[in-house]
């Protein structure tokens, strides 16, 4: 992770063409640094992904300019816009399937084709949940996943966009699938 210590450096050093990140986060507070030990875990081997950090302890500009009053942080942007924030402290394989739907767009763009933005809303202890992420690991689709469980925001977000309360459900380009179905999502995500 590279250090950013002003507003001014990170908007110098978000690339604008790819995903990139910020981890808020104040050093010594035990969730914070249960984050940034997990986010360099996901990070090893992974050059390629663009992952700053800021302790809001020292750098006091960024967090106030995009409304984040708690730590830890990662930020999400895409193209140097700010996308979402995922809070609090996750596994080091949450941050790492994170990551790894950005290096999974960013080859597709290579290659030339449109890649599938595919979010999966779930929690831990639900079946159906689990059902679909093998499925999505078996069809080679990555994804991102989001504990709505542990991210009550997310989940308020998510009851608004699809008027559903139950979990899962994959958000694809924007369009969402509730439950486990399978049809729809080949024809979504052109299997």
């Amino acid at each position: 992770m590279k250090k950013v210590t002003s507003y001014e450096e990170l908007l110098h050093k978000l690339p604008q063409k790819e995903k990139s990140y910020l981890l808020l986060y104040k050093e010594g507070n035990e969730q914070s640094d249960c984050a940034y030990k997990n986010i360099e875990t996901a990070l090893s081997n992974n050059e390629s992904v663009s992952v700053f950090s800021a302790d809001v302890a020292t750098v006091r500009d960024i967090h106030g300019k995009y409304g984040i009053s708690s730590v830890p942080s990662l930020m999400i942007f895409e193209q140097g816009e700010y996308i979402r924030t995922v809070k609090g402290c996750h596994d080091s394989s949450y941050y790492k399937s994170i990551i790894q739907n950005a290096i999974y767009q960013a080859k597709a763009r290579a290659e030339g084709k449109l890649p599938k933005r595919v979010t999966v809303y779930s929690t831990p202890y639900c079946s159906w949940c689990n059902t679909l992420k093998s499925w999505l690991k078996r069809n080679g689709i990555h994804y991102t996943d989001v504990d709505v469980s542990r991210d009550e925001r997310e989940a308020q977000a998510l009851v608004r966009r699809s008027g559903q309360q139950g979990v899962p459900q994959t958000e694809i380009n924007g369009q969402i699938i509730a439950g486990f179905n399978e049809q729809r999502l080949k024809t979504l995500l052109e299997i």
